[in-house]
């Protein structure tokens, strides 16, 4: 059975259980053994091992049953247990229960009886009280304070409290029968109160908190608390401003102070919220007042520096304070301290700021002119000047005499920073020095000055010497300096506008003004796209004059005519050459002017102008075989030089040009055939005819009895 009980080690295994029993068996193991294998043998063990399990099943049974019946029997004896506990329970409850009656009848009676106590007791000790305040208001009768809590000096608290007793007492005799006396007890009040405060003075210099704390509680019931809450805010402040920043000071002095307060005092809040007000009331507003009226008459400028900043560190070491505990209404508390303060400036905070910025800005103005020494035109407003720009818009002729600025454009980045900087800091003074309701009101004001100044003082009246500037279409060898005029506004005004954009819609977004702000924008880039536009079409005029120019003046007939057709050497005429490369110039020149949309719709006109120039240029001439070659390839020059304009539509126009001129060299016969190609078959008829007329060749009947 040992050997049994060993094959079933854990984890058991049913084969390597039967493969171990046959293993140990002799004569069991595998016919290459060093034993035969029997198998006889292996069947007796079995079944012998098997007798064994059975023999093995039934005695760990009879085990189990033992156990069983062991716990069934233990069960119910716990079972048996737990029920004589529960009774036990049940009857130490019921126990509990009438102790806990029995102690509140006995709690009730004590509380019943300590009521009776009280009220025998309290009536007793107010007879104490009032027999020893009469024995201390006897004495002063008498005129001889023999008691020695009047004259030991280590006893002040207690004299404190029998004074202030009898001094309330005083207060409600007859003043004709003890007027002596209420006056002795009136002066004894006003010693004890006087020697209290400098007892608690001289424990603040020494740093004796506790010591304060004990007068502070004893004054608290005099009529010279209040006195005594002056002498501590006064004390704080010795040797608390001795750098020149008072802001940074003050906010290290409440500090300090704010965690001495709820030591000394029973009301802190209180404490602090006079100390604060004695600050504001004297250190600030004095140094305020020092900081602003110094300049607000000599130097405005450097004032309203000195306001803003001024108010920006007044209104932070506000929102410091406010971390204290100064009272229910903190915030409304102290608004009204920096109102206090800064009240008389702000009334003309913003009439001074307008002020500032309109001469500012005129002088900004007026050094950039002087250091052109150029005199500013008068400008025509009104009427006339508005009939003027009517005509001008629909004739596109210069009004007035033509004003050679030797190319100066008359716009100063410069200018426009300092223009910008000056009503970005206004914007910010604004921002903060309004009241809330003004704010948007004030900000449109400034505004309209900046619109004055920068719009129109400065960017209308260069557009406006620009267009005088201008020369005449008919112009030999002009200088065109209008698009440097273009390319500077755009920059400038996009920095106008990405000021009206983070500067002044924040201060206006939520008000009616927004609406009055956006059109006024509106209206004043209507004005400088009329004038741009104006500008931009007579400069376009006067490419085009140069053009026309330069093709009178070099573009001979015998370029198209040769008198010997076969010795041409030249690839395109000299016309040609110096009209594509002043053309490549002006495109150039529009590319670095414009940006956006508005290069490709400048470079569509000039090149629409430009197609037509060429197309009633080359209509003027009558062309040999040769003559004809020799067109193709100055319209294909021109062709090459459209593409740097980058336009389909002005490249379709030049192709189309280019078969237009192919009907000059086409065979008689193959001249149907040409016209009906992609090119032409959708140009008027009329226009065809036309090309082909300028043949010197038209005139004879064959040609033109192909053509029909």
């Amino acid at each position: 059975m040992a050997t049994t009980a060993q094959l079933f080690e854990e984890p058991f295994d049913a084969d390597e259980y039967i493969e171990r029993l046959a293993w140990r068996t002799p004569g069991g193991g595998s016919k290459g053994g060093a034993e035969a294998f029997d198998p006889k043998r292996l069947l007796e063990e079995f079944e012998n091992h098997i007798e064994e399990l059975k023999q093995l099943d039934e005695k760990i049974q009879r085990r189990v049953e033992k156990l069983e019946h062991q716990c069934h029997r233990e069960a119910k004896e716990f079972a048996h247990k737990v029920q004589d506990l529960q009774r036990s329970n049940q009857v130490a409850f019921q126990h509990f229960q009438e102790l806990d009656e029995h102690i509140s009848y006995v709690a009730t009676k004590v509380c019943h009886l300590g009521d009776q106590l009280e009220g025998v007791n309290t009536p007793r000790q107010r007879a104490v009280e009032a027999q020893r305040l009469m024995i201390y208001f006897n004495e002063f009768l008498d005129g001889d304070l023999r008691s020695d809590v009047f004259n030991n000096p280590d006893k002040i608290k207690e004299a404190a409290d029998i004074i202030q007793k009898l001094h309330l007492i005083a207060q409600e005799l007859p003043f004709d029968r003890f007027a002596d006396v209420k006056a002795k007890i009136a002066s004894k009040y006003h010693d004890l109160e006087r020697q209290l405060i400098q007892e608690f003075t001289a424990a603040q210099r020494r740093g004796e908190i506790g010591r304060m704390r004990e007068v502070a509680a004893v004054l608290l019931h005099f009529k010279g608390y209040a006195h005594c809450v002056d002498v501590y805010i006064k004390q704080c402040q010795e040797g608390a401003y001795l750098r020149n920043d008072v802001f940074e000071d003050t906010a290290v002095l409440c500090q300090r102070v704010n965690k001495q307060v709820g030591e000394v005092f029973s009301s802190p809040e209180t404490v602090m919220a006079k100390l604060i007000q004695n600050i504001f009331e004297n250190k600030l507003q004095a140094h305020v007042r020092e900081k602003l009226d110094e300049t607000r008459h000599s130097d405005v400028e450097q004032y309203l520096k000195n306001l803003y900043d001024l108010y920006t560190r007044t209104t932070l070491l506000a929102t410091k304070l406010a971390e204290f505990n100064l009272g229910s209404d903190k915030h409304t508390f102290l608004s009204k301290l920096i109102k206090s303060i800064f009240s008389s400036y702000l009334e003309s905070y913003i009439d001074m700021e307008r002020d500032y910025l309109r001469t500012r800005g005129a002088m900004i103005l007026q050094r950039y002119y002087d250091s052109k020494n150029h005199q500013k035109r008068l400008i025509g407003t009104g009427s006339i000047q508005e009939l003027k720009e009517r005509i001008r818009q629909r004739t596109n002729l210069p009004l007035g005499p033509i004003i050679d600025t030797h190319g100066e454009t008359f716009l100063s980045p410069e200018l426009v920073v300092n223009l910008l900087q000056e009503t970005r800091h206004a914007f910010e003074r604004c921002n903060k020095l309004s009241d809330p309701s003004d704010l948007p009101k004030n900000a449109f004001s400034i505004f309209l000055l900046l619109v004055d100044h920068l719009c129109v003082e400065h960017i209308d009246y260069a557009l406006e010497i620009g267009l005088s500037a201008i020369p005449s279409s008919d112009a030999k060898n002009a200088n065109l300096y209008f698009l440097d005029v273009v390319q500077q506004a755009n920059s400038i005004f996009h920095l106008f506008d990405k000021q009206f954009n983070d500067q002044l819609m924040p201060l206006i977004s939520s008000s009616p003004k927004l609406a009055e702000c956006l059109h006024k924008k509106k209206e004043v880039i209507e004005q400088m796209e009329v004038k741009l536009d104006t500008g931009i079409d007579r400069t376009i005029n006067c490419m085009v004059g140069q053009m026309k120019y330069i093709l009178a003046t070099e573009q001979k007939k015998t370029d198209f005519r040769p008198e010997d057709e076969n010795n041409v050497m030249i690839q395109y005429t000299t016309a040609c050459s110096k009209v594509c490369a002043y053309v490549s110039r002006q495109v150039e020149h529009v590319r670095k002017s414009m940006d956006g949309k508005n290069v490709d719709t400048v470079l569509t006109e000039l090149g629409v102008r430009f197609h037509r120039l060429i197309h009633e240029h080359l209509q003027q001439y009558s062309y040999s075989s040769m003559g004809g070659m020799l067109a193709i390839c100055d319209v294909a020059e021109y062709r090459r030089c459209a593409k740097d304009f980058r336009v389909p539509l002005v490249l379709q126009l030049f192709d189309t040009l280019h078969a237009l001129c192919n009907l000059l060299v086409v065979a008689p016969d193959n001249l149907k055939q040409v016209c009906s190609g992609e090119q032409l078959t959708n140009l008027d008829r009329n226009l065809l005819h036309a090309f082909v007329q300028l043949r010197v060749d038209y005139r004879s009947s064959r040609l033109g009895r192909h053509f029909s």
